[in-house]
């Protein structure tokens, strides 16, 4: 998907497909998409890192006394969005937001996973990233707001009629390669509504940026339908929640340092401290791979979601698998991570911990290669399998304690998100739910 632009190509793009708006796309620390729209007339402005944005109107990023932030067009993302219309066209640029003394500004979590991969660079690795993306698509009221209501009762691999979705889940598809993506699979999900969509791997910037604009699309081309997709990781009780799987592998010299064949399980030492790093740093990185107060209701046993911190090659109970690919296929999966997580932090956090267990040679535990849901609690403490953190205040408080990770993060950034994610469990724990409701109501 990367295009080697220069700004000059650009400009002779944009005139000769028409391209009327251009907008200039940044993430905030939530993992929200924001975007500042131009006209043609205001491109070269723009490439030329002039365009300007008032940063305290951005939740999380900076006080209004020091507001102004600029927008550094990154030429390789240019992108013309196929769904808008043919005459007048709107294409986009993800940018990095720079603080006007012509500084990164360290509270972009763009910046953030750029720092990462250039500490991998530094070692001579490149880290590169496969996810795998689930969403619902639900129904929208007569108002076109949505709801969690589906008619269709598709399940795990099913095709139409069942699946009232695959139209949409087709054009989406179709879209998403229109705009360079490569689609590996695309198929109906366990529960009802539910779908995922997976591409190619590719280096872990390229794919967070294609991750946001990949929610952008799947959002865009539901509506078109009349549906509603939705990344909340458990939008509705009693059946599975939405994940997002991260495979991840590491390589050198255009090989992939995870593989050796001479190992039993075909895994290198590398591929083994990097799942060392991974488990140890897992309760620190959680409030951050699952960002919501709903994303622990995804995370109970019974539903495919994996808490328990282990690693297996054979089975996909613990956190992290090892898929039966080998050679250049060679990839750790970590299973716990929702759509709902800002890609740009999840994967500067899953790199940094990796690469920590590389430089300190951290073993992991040995492989729990029998389901963890069926074994007692005695089993798991014998054998030191720890869950992770059970609600978003619990994970708060792991992130709190992991300085590691907070300086992954930078101070900007971790001292915000805790605030914030604080301020969210306090909102969240001060409600009266239906279920309190229906549980106590009468009974007291």
């Amino acid at each position: 998907m990367r295009k080697n632009y220069s700004k000059e190509d650009i400009i002779e793009l944009v005139s000769d497909e028409d391209v009327e708006f251009i907008r200039l796309q940044f993430t905030d620390m939530f993992g929200s998409l924001k975007n500042v729209a131009i006209t043609a007339s205001q491109l070269q402005k723009a490439l030329d890192n002039k365009c300007m944005f008032d940063g305290s109107s951005i939740e999380g990023f900076v006080r209004i006394e020091e507001s102004d932030m600029y927008l550094y067009p990154d030429l390789s993302t240019l992108e013309i969005f196929p769904w808008r219309p043919q005459q007048g066209k709107v294409a986009r640029l993800i940018c990095d937001v720079y603080r006007p003394n012509g500084e990164p500004f360290e509270g972009d979590p763009r910046y953030i996973l750029k720092c990462a991969i250039r500490e991998a660079e530094d070692m001579g690795y490149k880290f590169e990233v496969g996810p795998e993306c689930e969403f619902f698509l639900f129904h929208t009221d007569e108002n076109g707001m949505p709801t969690t209501l589906t008619h269709e009762k598709a399940g795990y691999f099913d095709l139409g009629p069942l699946d009232l979705g695959e139209n949409a889940r087709r054009d989406m598809v179709l879209t998403l390669e229109d705009m360079g993506f490569v689609i590996e699979a695309s198929h109906h999900e366990v529960a009802p509504a539910q779908h995922e969509i997976d591409f190619k791997y590719d280096e872990a910037l390229a794919t967070a940026d294609n991750i946001m604009t990949f929610k952008l699309a799947v959002k865009t081309i539901a509506k078109r339908h009349g549906l509603h997709a939705t990344f909340m990781p458990k939008p509705k009780f009693g059946v599975n929640g939405s994940g997002m799987h991260i495979n991840m592998s590491l390589s050198k010299e255009g090989k992939n340092i995870f593989d050796d064949p001479s190992d039993k399980l075909g895994l290198s030492q590398e591929a083994y401290y990097f799942i060392g790093g991974i488990i140890r740093h897992m309760k620190g990185m959680t409030a951050i791979t699952n960002p919501l107060v709903n994303s622990y209701k995804r995370l109970v046993p019974g539903y495919e979601a994996p808490v328990y911190i282990a690693w297996s090659g054979t089975n996909r109970s613990p956190l992290i698998r090892i898929p039966a690919t080998r050679g250049e296929g060679t990839r750790i999966e970590l299973r716990c991570p929702d759509p709902s997580a800002n890609p740009y932090l999840a994967l500067a956090v899953c790199l940094r911990a990796g690469l920590d267990g590389i430089v300190n040679k951290i073993q992991p535990p040995a492989s729990v290669d029998c389901n963890i849901f069926a074994m007692s609690k005695e089993e798991k403490k014998k054998l030191g399998i720890e869950a992770i953190p059970g609600t978003l205040i619990e994970a708060v408080g792991e992130l709190e304690k992991d300085e590691f990770i907070q300086e992954t993060l930078g101070r900007h950034v971790s001292e915000k998100y805790i605030e914030a994610k604080k301020a969210e469990w306090a909102d969240y724990r001060s409600q009266v739910t239906d279920w309190e409701i229906n549980q106590y109501l009468n009974q007291f």
